[in-house]
């Protein structure tokens, strides 16, 4: 056979042209002698070149195919029949391009493997597509690398970039979001909690002192900015509107999304301090005669996050001064008993009101209040305790197990109070 006779035009499957039988032996009974060209496997293959170049071969090249991969192989096939530049237009999809470009690698086709790469680099990839790729790509060596440069993991430099800049966006610092914002606004918000390691992920960012001076600034903005919609309530001509509460709820949900990322960073302390600082304000203002019989779900969602400041400091994760603690206890816990019960009378008159203190809410809650009252100094104690017993709701939160550690503890220190006082004595009377 003269390999080096200039190629005539010819078509793949072309019967009458052709001078090369493949056999594609598969276990499918699926069509398996296709008649091609050694023009054309010689010039678009190099593995069909060394093949053609045996003295020993005859006019039938065997391959060994799975059903799997039985339409890829023929793909294939017909692919080293186009011009390089139709090869590309020729792809359809990436399952395909991958299933492809493995026997393009195989069968040492260097057109087609790179219009495959080509391909797949270029065009979207879904979740489990992503995961094919990953796995067939990563051993094709040097040759796939401009496929995973898109996954590979980025330069930490620029990886805080762009953790910063979500972060102003999630926080509206530097200005109102623009139209569509709030949708864009709650998507950087979950991809900064995710890139500080949401779902025990790697953190994608590490806290240093320019990250932790954005989060910082973020906090005051979207402190402030509750605290201003929360005041616009007094102002407003009609607080029973929908759209008016809404604002408000999104602006506290900014808030509690500030609560819940600043543990990843060690700066919970920082939230706990804000939160206190402006809560006797926020409680003037929701406490508001005006407020009376609405605004249900902003007061349970004052709850939930409180709560969280509450179990911060209850179990030690957030370190404060005495002075500090009971303040927060003082400004909270009568809030609290106030409104279960107006929760609980209205989900009673409607069985569809939505916003009641759900059991694992109440559990958490009187747990962080019970050990957060038994941190406090003995007369702190007795002074809240007091308060509890004397009011109507001692039913929750019930601290029961507080006033029960205390007088234990009152007696346990006056003991030790006269066993000490013996001692001096019994020293006085031995001089």
């Amino acid at each position: 056979m003269d390999l080096n006779a200039s190629a005539k035009p010819c078509s793949f499957g072309d019967e009458s042209t052709s001078d090369v039988i493949l056999r594609l032996i598969n276990d499918e009974g699926r069509p398996e002698w296709l008649c091609s060209h050694s023009s054309v496997l010689v010039s678009k293959s190099r593995f069909f070149a060394d093949q053609l170049s045996n003295p020993d071969f005859g006019s039938c090249i065997e391959i060994q195919c799975s059903g799997s991969t039985y339409d890829h192989h023929v793909k294939l096939l017909r692919l080293l029949y186009l011009p390089p530049d139709s090869l590309l237009d020729s792809l359809d999809s990436v399952q395909s391009a991958l299933g492809i470009l493995h026997l393009a690698v195989v069968f040492r086709c260097e057109d087609v493997t790179n219009c495959c790469i080509q391909y797949l680099e270029a065009v979207p990839w879904d979740d489990k597509e992503e995961e094919q790729i990953i796995k067939a790509v990563s051993k094709l060596g040097s040759i796939a690398m401009p496929i995973l440069a898109r996954i590979q993991p980025v330069d930490l430099s620029a990886t805080k970039n762009v953790f910063i800049s979500a972060v102003r966006f999630a926080t509206s610092i530097g200005g109102s979001c623009p139209p569509f914002g709030d949708e864009l606004k709650t998507s950087a918000q979950e991809q900064v909690e995710f890139m500080l390691g949401g779902d025990e992920e790697t953190p994608l960012v590490t806290a240093d002192d320019e990250v932790n001076s954005v989060i910082k600034l973020g906090l005051t903005k979207v402190c402030s900015s509750f605290e201003n919609e929360l005041s616009s309530l007094l102002v407003v001509p009609d607080i029973t509107a929908e759209t008016v509460e809404n604002r408000i709820l999104q602006s506290l949900s900014d808030v509690e999304w500030m609560c819940n990322i600043l543990p990843k960073v060690d700066l919970m302390k920082d939230f706990v301090c804000s939160w206190s600082e402006m809560s006797g304000k926020v409680l003037g203002i929701i406490e508001d005669k005006k407020l009376d019989n609405t605004m249900w779900g902003l007061k349970l969602k004052l709850i939930e996050v409180t709560g969280k400041v509450l179990e911060a400091v209850g179990y030690g994760n957030v370190i404060l001064p005495a002075p500090c603690r009971v303040q927060l206890l003082k400004t909270w816990l009568p809030y609290i008993r106030k409104i279960k019960p107006l929760l609980d009378a209205e989900s009673n008159k409607d069985k569809d009101f939505p916003y009641k203190m759900d059991e694992d809410l109440c559990q958490s809650i009187e747990g962080a209040l019970v050990s957060l009252v038994l941190a406090l100094p003995s007369n702190d104690q007795a002074d809240i305790l007091s308060d509890w017993m004397e009011t109507e709701q001692v039913k929750y939160p019930d601290l029961s197990e507080a006033f029960e550690v205390w007088c234990y503890r009152t007696k346990s220190a006056k003991r030790r109070l006269m066993e000490g006082l013996d001692r001096v004595g019994n020293t006085t009377v031995s001089l």
